[in-house]
């Protein structure tokens, strides 16, 4: 694949490793990794260009979402493993293969008071413990790794220390879980204790296959600070204000 010319060195030589699998490949991967997403230029969107690159985004993605999708497949922070975005202001997943491949997208359940820290030490209490106001959905940049539960069901381990996770939708029934995924209510989808609910059948299909078998890279977008906040290097690259209106 060509690059650009207006691309940087930096950024060429980091896409050029990024799927490297040999040692030296990792060690300039890891030295790399830092300086060639400040080293990417901004990009101009134009409307033509955007739904051309961004089929995706029709799902519903908002603005934000597309933008970090753009970076990461830009600079290849995902280090060649699936990925996923997870749009917390639009309760909604995109799931991405290691290519950059859009697998599929689908609403989801998240914690139910906004925030994106987790409680300090959260991880390590009964949820009976948990308070109201403690049950967020922590925003950043997650490497995943697949794993269990206490009950032996599969999951994606968002931030283990803080026993966030990704799993099926499950749940007491007097919850309405299930029909709370199909609700247009964006509030409706706030229920859990942080943990991210998915439909079981796009988990089995979209989900599985890639996050559920090898390590991948979650990204959570925040719904209470500002984009820039988490992901200050896709904020820069590609500014709001280089947006069509």
């Amino acid at each position: 694949m060509s690059l650009p010319p207006d691309i940087p060195s930096p950024v060429r030589e980091f896409l050029a490793v990024s799927t490297g699998r040999t040692p030296h490949a990792l060690q300039r991967r890891a030295m790399l990794a830092a300086g060639a997403a400040s080293c990417l230029p901004a990009a101009v969107w134009s409307p033509s260009a955007r739904a051309a690159a961004d089929p995706w985004a029709r799902s519903g993605a908002t603005v934000d979402a597309q933008r970090l999708v753009r970076w990461v497949s830009a600079t290849a922070d995902h280090q060649g493993m699936p990925f996923a975005v997870i749009d917390k202001p639009a309760a909604t997943i995109h799931v991405f293969g290691p290519g950059g491949g859009h697998a599929g997208s689908a609403p989801v359940l998240l914690g139910s008071a906004l925030g994106d820290h987790s409680a300090p030490g959260i991880g390590q209490r009964p949820l009976s413990q948990i308070r109201p106001h403690e049950r967020t959905t922590p925003a950043g940049r997650f490497v995943s790794e697949p794993g269990s539960n206490l009950q032996g069901h599969d999951i994606v381990w968002i931030d283990y220390p803080s026993a966030v996770s990704l799993h099926r939708v499950r749940g007491n029934p007097a919850e309405r879980r299930v029909q709370r995924l199909a609700s247009p209510v964006l509030a409706e989808r706030r229920i859990s204790h942080g943990c991210v609910n998915a439909p079981t059948q796009f988990y089995n299909r979209n989900i599985a296959p890639w996050l559920g078998r090898e390590a991948g890279v979650v990204y959570v977008l925040p719904d209470s600070e500002p984009f820039a906040a988490f992901f200050p290097a896709a904020d820069a690259a590609y500014p709001l204000a280089r947006l069509p209106s």
